[in-house]
């Protein structure tokens, strides 16, 4: 789930940027714990990343945040596993909890192929087949957008979370952080406002993030699949993967398990900086996702490795579009297409990865992982009292995955 700024239009983070305007440590870096093995080189023809080069790329990262935050990151190579964190006060936890946000998008993308690969829907099929008169007025029309429109942000609709209405209300944090509004209620906020563009049958795709897509996208996977959106990426990812730090939220604002506080520069109640650790905002199928670095790492190298969708369908997924109407996004990411819930980028050492970010309130998750799914990073950020600029955070975070994924040694 991401709202636009100024720099960029990326969801609860963004929206957190608005509310903030105008509002206003030390630092520990540590390797692996105790039970992690040594540095190795794999079988390819690259080192394995050091720990000397990732601690340096996550202190790195939490500059580029403005020093506020707390950062973990984690790289598996085959069964090699090397870590680092950074921050001030108590650190975040080696298998800390956090929300995954936007990331969520390629759970959600996954579940609607397996569908598809079930024959339970078509990627052809109409969102007004699913959802009769959901899509509709204001120039919106569901009959013409597809569900893989909504899978790879070529659908036009408007962005949910820019609306102003929304906005206003959330600038309450506190008398709000226990609504669970449920998506269809969102996706009607987003039918008061034109669409940006509607597809054309045939003609090159138009491209604009909107989260509004993968709320209708999980409402979809309802009606196709017979369960509750979240319990079937229960039944079709975590639970087959073993996913054993990752859930997805509903109503419940906890975090489960071990984590970090995470709090933003505006005061609560008591006048100390905002603890918006606890809330039931990010419940949908855009956003609801709670993992952990090695979670992360571990679904998205069984993706890569067909653990998760046979070959046509992953390579459907990976197919991407070029970003044509959404300047910020480029800002937030000047290169690499989208596809269904994945993006790809470049390496400076040959080849691609996919990845997607993820996000939300005072919470950004960055992911990588190479095309034969040998080599995964994920990246946690959370905000410690401040609130990061985005391309700033995202410039680093990137060195610090192309490091990763490319095996830089130090």
């Amino acid at each position: 789930m991401r709202i636009r700024t100024r720099t960029t239009r990326r969801g609860t983070a963004a929206l957190t940027a608005a509310v903030l305007v105008g509002l206003a440590g030390a630092q520990y870096a540590d390797a692996a714990g105790t039970g992690d093995g040594p540095d190795r080189r794999h079988g390819g023809d690259r080192p394995g990343t050091s720990r000397t080069v990732l601690r340096h790329d996550v202190a790195a990262v939490r500059t580029a945040g403005g020093g506020k935050v707390k950062v973990l990151a984690e790289v598996r190579d085959g069964r090699t596993r090397v870590r680092a964190r950074a921050g001030s006060g108590r650190p975040v936890p080696w298998n800390a909890r956090f929300r995954a946000a936007s990331t969520t998008k390629t759970f959600t993308s996954v579940v609607l192929l397996q569908l598809a690969d079930e024959g339970k829907l078509s990627l052809d099929d109409t969102v007004e087949k699913w959802l009769p008169g959901t899509v509709a007025g204001n120039g919106n029309d569901g009959s013409r957008i597809t569900v893989r429109d909504l899978l790879r942000q070529t659908s036009g609709l408007y962005d949910y979370v820019e609306d102003p209405e929304l906005a206003g209300v959330l600038r309450d944090f506190d008398t709000h952080r226990y609504d669970a509004t449920p998506a269809a209620s969102y996706v009607a906020v987003a039918m008061r406002h034109r669409p940006l563009f509607t597809p054309r049958p045939g003609g090159t795709p138009r491209w604009a993030y909107s989260n509004t897509n993968y709320l209708l996208a999980g409402l979809i996977a309802e009606k196709a699949g017979g369960l509750p959106w979240r319990e079937q990426v229960e039944h079709r990812v975590i639970a087959p993967l073993g996913l054993r730090g990752t859930r997805v939220t509903g109503a419940n604002p906890f975090l489960p398990g071990p984590h970090t506080r995470v709090t933003l520069p505006i005061p609560g109640k008591d006048g100390k900086p905002l603890d918006v650790t606890e809330h039931s905002l990010q419940n949908g199928a855009d956003s609801a996702v709670i993992s952990t670095t090695r979670d992360l790492d571990t679904f998205f190298r069984a993706l890569m490795t067909g653990k998760l969708l046979p070959r046509d369908r992953l390579a459907q997924m990976k197919e991407t579009v070029e970003r044509t109407d959404d300047p910020e996004d480029r800002a937030a990411w000047p290169e690499g297409g989208y596809g269904l819930g994945l993006r790809d980028n470049p390496l400076s050492c040959g080849g691609r990865y996919r990845h997607h970010e993820g996000d939300g309130f005072g919470s950004y998750t960055r992911t990588g992982v190479t095309e034969d799914g040998r080599r995964a990073v994920t990246v946690s950020i959370t905000s410690n009292g401040g609130l990061p600029d985005q391309e700033r955070l995202n410039t680093a975070t990137r060195k610090l995955v192309d490091h990763a994924l490319c095996g830089t040694d130090g």
